[in-house]
């Protein structure tokens, strides 16, 4: 949640529209450039009989995330959402878009930005990026928030959540990530985990067997449930108290 909030958060600074690509594996340029609306078309040759029909008009394209930033680049902030879920193809493609910021259309010939666009690649890390890649690109790292500004998001996010429970939830998942987990919760484990904390209760579970039974949103992994089992009542224990 937090590095596709702050790609959002940095599009409201600057007054621009957001345009998200969602990246993942098997992902091609025709989902990121534009594909044509084939139905429209075949209708238009049919209607037209004998006539001309210019089957690459303005209306016939479908302009995906990379046209439709480098049609209004002053206006739209490009965000490819997790680049290291797509594959290495795709990852050649993003980097030859991002030296020149052009599209090549056959049918309609080449789009240029008038200036290049802000661009926000985010990633997991679930595989190292191509060093091309990366040294075009700004590195900030986000790391975790402090805990005060944690439990501030938490009421934020999950209203009826009360702010004892958010705490007690900050509390246990800096406990977790502290753990050598090879996915520690982020932000957003901590606000379900909070929201399931709260239902369990308002549905007659006792406290902290509530806290302790919703652990499942924050660690979903067995083999993070099986390492930290022995000692999981004790982080709870230590988070409640």
């Amino acid at each position: 949640m937090g590095k596709t909030e702050a790609a959002k958060a940095l599009a409201s600074v600057l007054g621009r529209e957001l345009i998200r690509l969602q990246c993942y594996e098997g992902i091609d340029a025709s989902a990121a450039l534009y594909e044509w609306k084939f139905p429209r078309q075949m209708l238009a040759i049919r209607q037209a009989g004998d006539a001309y029909v210019n089957l690459y008009a303005d209306e016939y394209p479908i302009a995906r995330p990379l046209l439709l930033a480098l049609q209004e680049p002053r206006q739209r902030l490009l965000l490819f959402d997790e680049i290291d879920r797509a594959d290495r193809e795709f990852e050649a493609f993003l980097l030859e878009f991002l030296s020149d910021f052009t599209i090549s259309i056959p049918e309609r010939g080449t789009i240029r930005a008038a200036e290049p666009p802000v661009v926000v690649l985010t990633s997991n890390r679930t595989r190292e990026l191509h060093e091309a890649l990366r040294w075009r690109c700004v590195y900030p790292w986000i790391d975790y928030t402090d805990p005060a500004l944690e439990t501030e998001i938490v009421m934020m996010r999950a209203s009826t959540v009360a702010r004892a429970t958010a705490e007690r939830v900050v509390a246990a998942v800096n406990r977790l990530r502290a753990e050598p987990l090879a996915k520690p919760p982020g932000v957003a484990e901590t606000v379900e985990w909070a929201e399931a904390a709260t239902l369990l209760a308002a549905q007659g579970t006792p406290w902290p067997r509530a806290f302790a039974r919703a652990i499942g949103v924050a660690l979903k992994d067995q083999e993070h449930l099986s390492f930290l089992a022995s000692r999981l009542d004790a982080l709870i224990t230590e988070a409640v108290a």
